[in-house]
């Protein structure tokens, strides 16, 4: 009788195309892979897997079996989650964030998940969505907080909130409650996120009109950094204002009137499917709980 270690090594083979792959996801060797494979085979009688340097995909059996280990999987991952102690999960999550959540409700999601789950450990990565989306597509992280959606046919997605982008100076710029043009603003250094965001072509784009000046477009991947800036006076933030609640509150910034419209940002939880992604999908209902503002879910509920 196949067992569940048999089918998740079979599962995590086909899933990333290799024994070596696989041998690195589930913290073993390649000849213990290549064991279990083996051993499923001769217990299911036919040949699953076709090797072909170094790469590995299902035959035909193979294809038929990966349908039926993946309902076992999942159900199994089902019913630990139902009925399963969660406070015993433990094991390693590669999470990817974008800087905005970072400056928003980050240390509030990973308060919870220490208290919801202690034996789970994070690999926290901050980064731009551009290469959040690159290293999750290539496995290298598991979960990511990032603008989005993500569409790939493996991609799951979840979404958690939206941040309206605002025009920001310091009041020493003596901006006051006027309402202020595109041409006004132009006039300003113009701070927001580094280039091949969706941000910076945005406001790239709102500014590049033949009858404006060219525009002192200034980009910074640390949203530090541009609030330093904005506060010292340097140049117009354009950025979430959700990020700088505080600056406003103190009068260190202040939000300028502008009819001018720029899209919210979209973020969402976002991972690949996988054989086991139920530490994943909890961290997830966690992020999106504090992102929408909702009570946390009891870890024992």
């Amino acid at each position: 009788m196949a067992d569940f270690k048999a089918l998740e090594t079979f599962l995590w083979v086909v899933t990333l195309g290799s024994f070596r792959g696989a041998a690195q996801k589930l913290n073993t060797t390649q000849p213990a892979i290549s064991q279990r494979i083996a051993q499923l085979e001769r217990e299911v009688g036919v040949r699953l897997l076709q090797r072909d340097r170094k790469m590995a995909s299902p035959t035909p059996a193979g294809r038929q079996m990966l349908v039926y280990a993946e309902k076992l999987i999942g159900l199994r991952a089902e019913m630990m989650a139902a009925v399963g102690d969660r406070s015993a999960m433990r094991g390693v999550l590669r999470l990817g964030v974008a800087e905005t959540i970072v400056h928003t409700w980050l240390p509030k999601l990973i308060k919870n998940v220490n208290g919801a789950y202690p034996n789970l450990s994070l690999e926290i990565e901050v980064d731009i969505t551009p290469n959040l989306r690159a290293r999750l597509l290539a496995q290298e992280i598991e979960l990511a907080l990032l603008i989005g959606p993500v569409t790939a046919s493996n991609v799951h997605n979840r979404v958690l909130c939206d941040y309206p982008i605002g025009f920001l100076a310091s009041p020493s710029l003596g901006l006051g409650a006027e309402m202020l043009t595109v041409r006004d603003l132009a006039k300003f250094p113009i701070i927001t996120f580094p280039r091949k965001t969706q941000p910076y072509e945005s406001v790239r784009s709102l500014f590049n009109r033949p009858e404006l000046p060219p525009i002192r477009l200034h980009a910074s991947a640390s949203i530090a950094t541009v609030i330093h800036l904005a506060i010292e006076g340097l140049g117009i933030a354009v950025i979430p204002t959700a990020i700088v609640q505080h600056e406003l509150a103190d009068g260190r910034l202040q939000l300028l009137n502008t009819d001018l419209q720029i899209q919210p940002l979209t973020f969402s939880a976002t991972w690949l499917a996988s054989p086991d992604t139920v530490a994943i999908e909890l961290v997830a209902g966690l992020a999106a709980d504090l992102a929408q503002g909702g009570a946390l879910v009891d870890a024992q509920a």
